[in-house]
């Protein structure tokens, strides 16, 4: 088989689940939709063997950032900066220092004792529009980390810790000092 009649035929399958998944959405009813969904993920799940871990960017009480995205920042604008195609620049406050930053969608290998790992940033806006005074609140980001599934021993157990480690470690490092005095003078 000649490699443009294989492209041709790549080009009709592809056509071909496009208009299937177009027929889907468009006919098939919409509260059948989340089985659907659920079936075909474990489904997927017997040939795909990759495990992600998403770390959601605010904790249940959506008042303040969770601890483990802040510690996975800061471990990834340190360690994985020099690899990042795509960087958000910060000025850190008081200083004349920028720090760099994953932007969303972009995605940086990391490795471990071997171990070959993905982080990918990301960020959800909602389904629904809605009125807000605050708009950029309504997005939620996150950091997906994706392995291989016979290392999810080593994952869980010792490379999320170091991980959360490090970047606490990196964060008192970067923490700006301030010295108070009991002098009430202005002098």
């Amino acid at each position: 088989m000649a490699m443009s009649e294989m492209f041709t035929q790549l080009g009709s399958v592809a056509a071909g689940i496009m208009f299937l998944w177009a027929m889907f959405q468009q006919y098939f009813p919409y509260q059948l939709r989340p089985h659907i969904e659920k079936y075909s993920q474990k489904l997927v799940s017997f040939v795909y063997p990759y495990i992600q871990i998403t770390v959601q960017e605010y904790s249940a009480d959506r008042w303040r950032r969770s601890e483990a995205y802040v510690a996975i920042e800061d471990y990834l604008s340190s360690n994985s900066s020099s690899r990042a195609k795509r960087l958000k620049a910060d000025i850190i406050k008081d200083s004349q220092s920028v720090a760099l930053s994953m932007d969303d969608h972009e995605e940086v290998t990391d490795e471990f004792q071997g171990v070959k790992l993905w982080w990918a940033s990301g960020k959800s806006s909602p389904k629904t529009r809605s009125f807000s005074f605050y708009p950029a609140s309504d997005e939620k980001r996150y950091y997906c980390l994706t392995f291989h599934k016979r290392y999810r021993d080593l994952i869980v157990g010792t490379y999320l810790n170091h991980v959360i480690k490090e970047g606490k470690d990196i964060a008192v490092r970067k923490r700006q000092r301030k010295l108070y005095t009991n002098n009430p003078s202005q002098n």
